[in-house]
């Protein structure tokens, strides 16, 4: 498997991951959270993303490549084949069931070269800012994959999953859904196409990679 590079680029009103992204319009400079996600490019053994990275303008300048982190996926215990990738160590509390947690994430899905289907911070409160998902751990209200990957997190942590068709979208009703009505119409018809779950699809239509940020909890 090979080896990812990742950067983790730290100032004093923020903290942030910067590596090499997809093509599509994240949000760099958030003030109204202490952490901001990123997305980072890898390879899969059956899968292979090749996603352009955004204007260098973007970011501040790179680390030297004596600097740079390495790390690499792996299998989360008791997961069910749930992989992840460790972008950002949080240091506050590990949520348990029954807590309700704030996350910020970029939902992907692979059946589809890394299409990005939704990100919480297109979620816009009343006042215009980014408006992290809540719910709570254990409810079995979102799907499966999200749950085993907040539960060994820490508040501020930032971890990219790669999460089985098993543990993904089992029907239309499972959170977290996208609010835009064709992004949830693309996802859904992909995932769930008769056609091509009769050819023996299923087991890469539903594959989903998320970059989770665990932003806080609350113990009720």
């Amino acid at each position: 498997m090979k080896m990812v590079i990742i950067e983790c680029c730290v100032s004093r009103s923020r903290t942030r991951v910067c590596s090499t992204l997809p093509h599509t319009k994240y949000p760099y400079n958030i003030t109204r959270r202490p952490l901001s996600l990123s997305l980072i490019s890898t390879t899969f053994s059956a899968l292979i993303f090749s996603l352009p990275p955004p204007p260098s303008s973007s970011f501040p300048s790179p680390l030297p490549s004596s600097k740079r982190p390495i790390a690499d996926f792996s299998e989360l215990p008791n997961s069910g084949g749930v992989k992840a990738l460790e972008l950002l160590v949080g240091s506050g509390e590990v949520p348990s069931d029954g807590d309700q947690v704030e996350i910020h994430y970029y939902g992907r899905l692979a059946a589809k070269q890394g299409w990005r289907f939704d990100s919480t911070y297109e979620h816009k409160d009343e006042n215009g800012d980014p408006s992290p998902f809540v719910f709570v751990l254990g409810s079995g209200k979102v799907i499966g994959g999200i749950d085993v990957a907040v539960k060994s997190m820490k508040v501020g942590g930032i971890r990219r999953v790669i999460i089985p068709p098993s543990l993904g979208y089992q029907n239309t009703s499972q959170e977290p859904i996208p609010p835009n009505f064709f992004d949830r119409q693309r996802l859904f018809t992909t995932i769930f196409n008769p056609t091509r779950l009769a050819n023996g699809e299923g087991s890469t239509l539903g594959t989903l990679i998320f970059d989770i940020e665990l932003v806080s909890l609350r113990h009720l």
